[in-house]
């Protein structure tokens, strides 16, 4: 999910401007396949989606992985149909992905591990029990040499709203503090522009506040 104003016209658009800018979506699609497969992801990885939404990142995912190695969650029922939407016009449907709807995190079991856990906008639209609930349900699923990407605002600006959604930024120490109750073990790698994102409406000071995170078992 994203906060920004959106507009556009075309079909995925108004699909994705359901969890970001219309406008933007093809970028951020691009964004997410190209960082993970840079990060080391391969085809034989089981990979958790938190906050899949419409599918907006996860058809490239789904396209590149094997066959049920793709798992995407999202608490909104009505965004993950268009998801399912996507999926079936995709042509991707027989990659056999799962798509779960779950309101609580806190009950989460997916009954199996992952090698890789991503967050792509999803952490800085969590209070802080939600957000200790996504963090937990990523150490039971993470497997013992697993990694968690996730993307985060970081400062102190003041909680705003997107689609009923806060819009948090929190001091990188939070993040940090929350693995380390679950047992993981997180670092901040740098701004998303470091690895090819660059939003055309947000200046440099606000994109430099905008974090990648990489977590880990302790």
């Amino acid at each position: 999910m994203d906060g920004d104003d959106c507009g556009g016209f075309d079909t995925a658009a108004a699909r994705h401007a359901l969890v970001g800018p219309a406008d933007l979506w093809k970028m951020k699609r691009r964004f997410q396949i190209d960082f993970l497969r840079e990060a080391g992801l391969l085809p034989h990885h089981r990979l958790l989606d938190l906050g899949c939404g419409t599918l907006r990142g996860g058809i490239p995912l789904i396209e590149y992985l094997d066959p049920g190695h793709y798992a995407g969650v999202e608490v909104r029922g009505e965004v993950l149909d268009e998801g399912r939407r996507e999926l079936a016009e995709s042509g991707f449907v027989g990659k056999q992905p799962q798509l779960v709807h779950c309101q609580r995190l806190a009950e989460l079991d997916l009954s199996r591990k992952f090698d890789v856990a991503w967050a792509f906008a999803v952490l800085i639209h969590m209070d802080d029990a939600i957000l200790d609930d996504a963090v937990a349900a990523v150490a039971r699923h993470l497997d013992d040499d697993g990694v968690f990407y996730a993307t985060v605002n970081v400062g102190a600006e003041p909680t705003a709203s997107w689609q009923g959604f806060p819009v948090v930024h929190r001091e990188p120490a939070y993040y940090a503090d929350a693995c380390h109750r679950h047992g993981l073990a997180m670092a901040d790698i740098g701004p998303l522009t470091s690895f090819g994102h660059h939003h055309p409406r947000l200046s440099a000071e606000s994109q430099a506040r905008q974090r990648m995170l990489k977590v880990t078992k302790a």
